[in-house]
């Protein structure tokens, strides 16, 4: 992926080392009671998440030998400088700052203002208007603080776990949030939070597995237009951004993680749905082709 060199986001906050609740750096373990709770164990805390709709808190708790009790408080200090040399810093602000300009231009396009999210780099844990953001649940977005969080050491996991490498990949995961945040600035969140509530666990999952699908699709449209605008994508890039899709289908993790699929716990949609939806943002680089709910074969 060709991205040295383009513009950096100014909207990125680099909280790394504040997620051990007090002191000293994430260094790849997570603090968790006193204790230091390896790489693999979050890894299978990251796959329990997904297979069994537990909080992966607990299973880390349980994993590690805890009683699961409550974890205390965090208590956040303000935002680091980050390194000048930190090229996986630099890489994350130049993604963010692509995902600002694509969606800036094609909301003015439609008359509307994009008011662009904001960015937090964090280690272990992080305080968010969303409650407790945990580096085993993998990257995220919060609606409430509008604020998309990532900690660097997934882009490892995703590496070692699921044998997916590249920049245009771990590229594909930041859009993929950026998405949610489009979704909150559409107003397409707040409705489908709304229809939930009143919805059964199975009819909320379906809910849950089109927002999701919706946000891979967007991603492809940033692909689109950026690639259009400043020939980011190089050979191979494509190809490990659908890897990657693929590695986190429900169907592929649950099959992992126990052997079988329930269909009607997917919160996040098929392998080949999440491929499908991406690859028609990317080929199509329209918004419209991103309405989920409106299809009737995901």
């Amino acid at each position: 992926m060709k991205w040295e060199g383009n513009r950096q986001s100014d909207n990125v906050e680099d909280y790394r080392g504040d997620g051990d609740g007090g002191g000293g750096g994430g260094g790849g373990g997570f603090g968790l009671g006193g204790r230091s709770v390896g790489i693999g164990t979050i890894v299978l805390a990251l796959i329990g998440s997904y297979v069994f709709g537990v909080n992966p808190m607990t299973l880390l708790s349980m994993l590690s030998g805890g009683g699961g009790g409550a974890v205390a408080p965090l208590q956040q200090g303000p935002a680091q400088p980050t390194p000048a040399n930190d090229r996986q810093a630099a890489f994350v602000r130049t993604v963010l700052a692509d995902t600002e300009d694509t969606w800036t231009e094609l909301f003015q396009e439609q008359g509307r203002t994009y008011k662009m999210p904001k960015l937090d780099l964090f280690s272990g844990v992080i305080p968010t208007a969303c409650g407790t953001g945990q580096s085993a649940t993998g990257p995220f977005y919060c609606p409430a603080d509008q604020k998309v969080y990532i900690d660097l050491d997934f882009y490892r996991l995703m590496q070692e776990r699921f044998h997916v490498d590249g920049e245009f990949a771990q590229a594909y995961v930041i859009a993929h949030e950026v998405g949610h945040h489009v979704q909150n600035q559409l107003g397409i969140t707040a409705k489908v939070d709304a229809a939930r509530r009143n919805a059964s666990e199975s009819q909320a999952n379906a809910m849950s597995v089109r927002v999701e699908l919706q946000a891979d699709c967007l991603a492809g449209v940033w692909a689109f237009h950026a690639n259009k605008a400043r020939s980011i994508i190089e050979q191979g890039d494509v190809e490990g951004a659908l890897k990657a899709a693929t590695a986190i289908g429900d169907d592929t993790l649950q099959q992992q993680g126990r052997g079988y699929v329930v269909p009607d716990s997917f919160t996040h949609g098929t392998s080949a749905q999440r491929v499908r939806w991406f690859s028609k943002g990317l080929e199509t680089g329209m918004v419209k082709q991103c309405d989920t709910f409106a299809a009737r074969q995901l």
